[in-house]
């Protein structure tokens, strides 16, 4: 029974990993470009809700949209100083920014929230459904729904809506977007916002499930997202998603016969087998 709650434990998890790095995957694949912001990207997400919750009480819903609203206003900061004047310059260019803006906030945050833990609000205390004998965490419930709802809602705005098939279209060929009307800048800055906005609301989902938030935990949250991306293969949506699942089990499974303090060795350990075999990830194409 251990076993199977690690397992539930994992999929809980990795649904949010999974929506960190389909964030991470709408931006890179409209905007071309590896972004090291993504983490405190996640952690502002994490501390509009925290804030939200003192300001207005701990009402979820609207604390979500505040982290999604939150962290595609930082998208839109990042994408003007970052990106935009950059999109035909060498990739180096636009990554060293990143780099930068990702230091700048940081220490912002540090500075302005302080550097110590802070407490989220406790969602479902003690209350749990019993399947075949294993406990499954109401708060485990609602956090796989709200990924589905977001994972769901995504894919039919990108595939039913015509701004959706204009961000489609930008991440398949930017020049061949522009040649038939599609204003790049604007819908790239777009891509963005929503990816950033993903990677925000991840980023509560992340708070709520360990009820802390803290100015240095992006670091290690974008590099899962990161990770999940390539796992799954770069750009590729669905990839990321599954890419996000497998990392959050495996560390959980993991955990299950060693050490806590081996979670990310699991992770990464898989990642590097993963591309030893197929290097460009689960659901990529070769080439890519």
């Amino acid at each position: 029974m251990y076993i199977l709650e690690q397992l539930v434990n994992g999929l809980c998890q990795g649904s949010i990993y999974a929506l960190m790095a389909i964030g991470y995957a709408v931006i890179y694949g409209v905007v071309g470009l590896v972004t090291f912001t993504y983490g405190e990207i996640i952690m502002m997400g994490s501390f509009s809700a925290f804030y939200y919750f003192i300001a207005f009480g701990d009402n979820l819903l609207f604390a979500l949209v505040a982290g999604f609203i939150t962290a595609a206003l930082v998208g839109v900061i990042v994408h003007k100083v970052c990106y935009q004047r950059f999109l035909d310059a060498p990739r180096y260019i636009s990554l060293i920014c990143t780099i930068g803006m990702s230091m700048f906030l940081k220490n912002f945050a540090t500075l302005v929230f302080g550097s110590e833990m802070k407490g989220m609000p406790t969602f479902f205390e003690g209350k749990f459904i019993s399947l075949a004998g294993i406990r499954i965490n109401y708060l485990q419930l609602m956090i796989m729904g709200i990924v589905i709802l977001f994972s769901v809602g995504l894919t039919v705005f990108l595939k039913k809506t015509r701004i959706g098939m204009k961000l489609r279209a930008v991440s398949q060929d930017k020049k061949a977007a522009a040649l038939v009307g599609i204003n790049v800048k604007n819908t790239t800055l777009l891509g963005n916002c929503i990816g950033c906005g993903l990677g925000g609301v991840a980023g509560i989902l992340l708070g709520v499930y360990y009820n802390s938030v803290l100015p240095t935990m992006g670091g290690m949250a974008g590099l899962k997202a990161f990770s999940a991306m390539v796992l799954g293969g770069l750009g590729s949506i669905t990839g990321a998603a599954v890419g996000g699942v497998v990392i959050g089990v495996t560390e959980n499974l993991g955990i299950a016969f060693a050490s806590s303090g081996l979670r990310d060795v699991f992770a990464f350990a898989l990642l590097v087998v993963v591309l030893i075999v197929r290097p460009q990830g689960l659901f990529g194409k070769k080439g890519n």
